[in-house]
């Protein structure tokens, strides 16, 4: 046996001599720091981590001492642990397994965090009415990330299972520690010159602590997200992870893969809605096919197309007495009127002062046509005119009597 192997120990050894040096020096102890990623299963048992500016450590409480907590403990808070630091063998991790928690208020990030976002929502960027919707069927997308993290293999995978005729651009950033900041407004502002243009930004990170995620709650991040003149989708953390860039962005998405199924169309739901559509356009179609092919029948039935010379022959015949009925009202009205000018005439006849010539009679004019009656209507020499039952006789006046009263 070498010298190699006979001095190697198991690891469960190594892990047991750690055990027992290290939950033998350190009794049980108070440990002061901030409340961070509180998970809370079925079990009863509460996991956390509590840190500090510059260290974290992990931390549990067994059913029965969370039961004794007066208020659940919340990420953010600032607390006095006291516990038993205990080694789990099964991670070869340390832990605080902590029986007592003294709350002593908020922490510094989430105070820092609760500063910032009432500042900001004071200027209004947090506002409804700046959000702006999402392109239906984007075009290009850009999605600032790390090329290496699980953030853009989420995403990709679940845009292959919706939409295809999309192109996403990866724009590689910093999404975790002091440089963060700085690439990802480098990253946003780099976007809005790529050509073609981006119809929309993704931020996309996966999950982690409060520290983890912090560079989206820095204020230079928060204020480039908000000055994009591109549709923001902002898909960090988990469900349960809330940033500034969530708050400020146009579309919060709960994680890459639900930014992923924000921007991109469900293709599967396109192609159903337009078999749908296409099913409802044939029962129209054969429906008013149906519909029209029974009204062709109904008037197929009608006289007018089944023997359309009986209608021809009938209206010939009202033709024709219609006008033997005008041609007995014109001959009536005429026969009248000759009978009233008939009529008419005798009368006139009878008192026309010509048939009085026709008795010996006779009518003296003057030469404007004017009938004298008397003599002052006369002067010696003017020329006058009898009109007799035959003939006129032309005379000059010679001399003229009035009678004498």
């Amino acid at each position: 046996m070498s010298e190699t192997d006979s001095t190697s120990i198991s690891v469960s050894e190594l892990t047991g001599h750690i055990k027992a040096i290290l939950e033998g020096t350190f009794p049980s102890i108070w440990v002061s720091g901030e409340i961070s990623d509180v998970v809370r299963p079925r079990s009863g048992h509460v996991y956390f981590t509590l840190k500090d500016s510059q260290s974290q450590i992990r931390g549990v409480m067994w059913r029965t001492a969370a039961s004794r907590l007066k208020e659940p403990l919340k990420d953010g808070q600032s607390v006095q642990c006291f516990g038993d630091v205990e080694v789990y063998a099964p991670r070869g991790t340390y832990q605080l397994v902590v029986r007592k928690v003294q709350t002593q208020g908020v922490g510094g990030l989430q105070a820092a965090f609760q500063k910032l976002q009432s500042k900001l929502n004071e200027e209004g960027l947090f506002d409804a009415e700046r959000k702006r919707p999402l392109p239906t069927f984007p075009r290009r997308i850009g999605v600032i990330t790390s090329p290496s993290g699980a953030a853009i293999q989420d995403f990709l995978k679940a845009a292959s299972h919706r939409w295809r005729g999309t192109e996403i651009v990866v724009i590689p950033s910093l999404v975790q520690g002091n440089e963060a900041v700085e690439r990802i407004v480098r990253a946003i502002k780099s976007a809005h010159h790529y050509q073609p243009k981006l119809d929309a930004i993704v931020l996309a990170r996966g999950g982690g602590s409060l520290e983890d995620l912090w560079c989206f709650n820095e204020e230079a991040v928060v204020r480039a997200v908000a000055a994009s003149t591109i549709p923001t989708v902002s898909a960090i953390g988990h469900e349960i992870d809330v940033t500034l860039c969530d708050l400020v962005a146009d579309v919060r998405a709960l994680t890459p893969t639900d930014g992923a199924t924000k921007v991109l169309p469900d293709a599967d739901s396109l192609n159903r809605n337009i078999q749908n559509l296409g099913q409802r356009l044939r029962r129209q179609a054969t429906y008013l096919l149906e519909s029209r092919r029974a009204q062709l029948d109904a008037i197929a039935t009608r006289t007018v197309l089944r023997r359309p010379h009986d209608i021809v022959n009938d209206r010939t015949r009202v033709l024709d007495d219609l006008d033997a009925r005008a041609r007995r009202a014109i001959f009536s009205k005429i026969k009248l009127g000759r009978a009233q000018l008939s009529s008419a005439a005798a009368s006139l006849s009878a008192l026309s002062p010509l048939q009085v010539l026709t008795r010996g009679y006779s009518v003296t004019l003057t030469d404007e046509g004017e009938a004298i009656q008397n003599v002052s209507q006369t002067r010696v020499g003017q020329r006058i005119r009898t009109r007799l039952h035959q003939g006129e006789i032309w005379s000059v006046i010679e001399k003229r009597q009035e009678d004498q009263d």
